[in-house]
């Protein structure tokens, strides 16, 4: 069930709904001004890998030979 945002036109608040079905959205309401009037926007991606004690700072490249010529594999600091 994908979870979807939502900006009110009239009091210009962003909030989140759980959307089972395209019939969901028809019963979409602003949660502080109860406005059927809405935009949905793409909301931001917001995650992390990798250990919360790493001291690395920055994401690292480690390149080597494989079948298909080079292979890179990225490290990306954050939790996993």
């Amino acid at each position: 069930m994908p979870i979807y945002e939502f900006k009110c036109s009239k009091c210009e608040e962003f909030f989140e709904v759980i959307v089972r079905n395209s019939n969901d959205e028809e019963e979409v309401g602003c949660p502080k001004c109860e406005s059927k009037e809405f935009q949905r926007v793409v909301s931001m991606t917001n995650y992390a890998m990798g250990n919360k004690g790493s001291a690395q700072q920055g994401a690292s490249a480690q390149t080597r030979t494989c079948g298909s010529g080079n292979c890179t594999t990225y490290t990306v600091p954050g939790d996993a």
